[in-house]
């Protein structure tokens, strides 16, 4: 697969993770499910970094979104 899919997906997995963690803290519970996407979608971001580590900054981030989104739409 694209590391620039792996990159996108992961956070998109992690910005899922803040409204679990908020919502557990809320109501006084564990967030076990939050931290679980918080380690999928960080090991994604991970992954894609280590197999390409020029091409991602946080200037890059929204190129990045653009060509996962232009090659589903392609």
């Amino acid at each position: 697969m694209n590391p620039d899919l792996y990159f996108v997906v992961g956070i998109i997995i992690a910005a899922f993770a803040f409204p679990a963690i908020l919502s557990a803290y809320s109501e006084g519970r564990a967030p076990r499910a939050a931290a679980i996407l918080v380690m999928i979608g960080g090991g994604l971001v991970a992954l894609a970094v280590y197999s390409n580590p020029q091409a991602y900054s946080i200037q890059g981030t929204p190129a990045v979104f653009v060509r996962v989104i232009g090659e589903f739409i392609k």
